[in-house]
């Protein structure tokens, strides 16, 4: 056995550890969907921290906005998911979709006065929509 032998296996061995040098698809698309999830969670977040004193309606456009494009993000990642973690995807994505668009139809088409008078209402249905929908998505 030669010196180099050892040092070859333990190459080898972390090699085999590292995945062939990368991450597969699959992963990656369960960290952007884990992210996009954990995203949409801080949005809800800070929205539910605002208050009609506090509630501007460019801050809400944003935050709602910024849901909208991790809620595509995850819609993009779907399709490097296993079945059944696609399926778990899926079927949250839509109906948060859903339960997004007609809360975001109604705040974005009031006023600011009025916008303030119903972010409560709005942001805890938000939050409510998205404990409902992807509190099955498995990111543990």
């Amino acid at each position: 056995m030669s010196r180099s032998t050892p040092v070859l296996a333990l190459a080898c061995a972390a090699a085999l550890l590292a995945g062939c040098g990368g991450t597969s698809k699959e992963d990656k698309a369960k960290s952007q969907v884990c992210d996009a999830r954990a995203d949409i969670q801080k949005q809800i977040d800070q929205l539910k921290g605002q208050t009609a004193a506090t509630a501007t309606v460019d801050g809400v456009k944003g935050s709602l906005q910024t849901i909208q494009d991790d809620l595509k993000k995850m819609a993009n990642a779907q399709g490097d998911l296993s079945a059944g973690r696609k399926k778990q995807v899926e079927q949250a994505n839509q109906t948060f979709t859903s339960d997004m668009k007609a809360i975001a139809g109604d705040i974005t088409s009031l006023s600011a006065t009025d916008v303030r008078a119903r972010v409560t209402t709005a942001v805890q249905s938000l939050a409510t929509g998205y404990q409902q929908a992807f509190n099955n998505v498995d990111c543990g």
